[in-house]
């Protein structure tokens, strides 16, 4: 026997529900129940098959004779409750299709969420990180401008300063050239040959100065000395000192002493003097050196 198809349940299904029999209730009971399913928009369409045979297991107890009322009863009671439970799992898989297609779109729903919050996340920390990269080049930059002004400026101090001592230095010698020639003018004698260096403006006495090996000085070196001491004392010059040669020891001592001896005897004041003799080849060159501080 061929199975039945779905074309053919659903045409017995559609018939007319049996007629509800007086004189057997069970009969109306039964069917009324079939015809809840039937009348029910969310379950008409199930349990089919268990419902085709509840009908025909119902019809048959309606047929049935008075000896076989009580199977048939059991049979179509059954057959009903079949159908019942066949339409409430049916029913409840509907639901759980439902429910994991819900929970299927809410992953989805998530996920896409999810990725479009990553991708925001992502967006932002690009843009702070270019931010951030923009103002480091802007730093830089402006540290580099920096620089160049401060090299520009302490170039152009550099040049200022360098412009300024050597209008000093000339001023200085100048004024040291016309004091030099005052002192000259006022004293009679000739000052000792001059020059500035790194330690001020340095005169020096040479070799004639003293006798060999002798710290007294020599005619010629006493009347420079006098000179020398007009020189000092115009303009209120600083402290000065002296530094005499010779290659035996203590004689150079000796000689530094003896040329401050000379100058204080001219009127420069002994606080002014530092004193100092040094071992070294006594030249004509240089004998002894007055050094006047900057």
């Amino acid at each position: 026997m061929k199975p039945m198809t779905a074309a053919t349940l659903a045409a017995l299904l559609a018939l007319p529900t049996l007629a509800v029999a007086a004189d057997n209730p069970m009969v109306a009971q039964l069917s009324q129940r079939l015809m809840a399913i039937q009348a029910n928009p969310d379950t008409a369409e199930l349990g089919a098959f268990e419902r085709m045979q509840a009908q025909q297991a119902i019809a048959t107890l309606d047929k049935a004779k008075r000896r076989d009322q009580e199977l048939a009863t059991y049979l179509a009671e059954r057959r009903v409750e079949i159908a019942e439970t066949a339409v409430r799992w049916a029913m409840a898989a509907r639901e759980v299709d439902r429910l994991e297609r819900t929970r299927s779109d809410l992953l989805i729903e998530a996920s896409r969420r999810d990725a479009a919050r990553a991708r925001q996340e992502a967006e932002q920390l690009r843009m702070q990180a270019q931010m951030q990269a923009e103002e480091a080049e802007r730093l830089r930059q402006a540290a580099e401008a920096e620089t160049l002004a401060r090299q520009d400026a302490e170039n152009a101090l550099t040049s200022v300063a360098g412009k300024q001592q050597q209008r000093l230095s000339a001023a200085q010698q100048n004024a040291a050239k016309l004091a030099r020639e005052e002192a000259e003018l006022v004293s009679g004698q000739k000052l000792p040959g001059s020059k500035f260096d790194g330690r001020g403006e340095v005169f020096t006495f040479n070799g004639d100065a003293f006798a060999a090996g002798a710290s007294s000085l020599s005619g010629g070196a006493r009347n420079q000395a006098k000179a020398l001491a007009e020189y000092l004392n115009i303009g209120k010059k600083g402290r000065l000192r002296i530094e005499a040669y010779d290659n035996a020891n203590g004689v150079g001592q000796k000689r530094a002493e003896a040329l401050r001896d000379a100058l204080v005897a001219a009127g420069v004041a002994s606080n002014r003097i530092q004193v100092s003799g040094k071992k070294a080849a006594s030249t004509r060159a240089r004998s002894a050196e007055v050094i006047i501080a900057p």
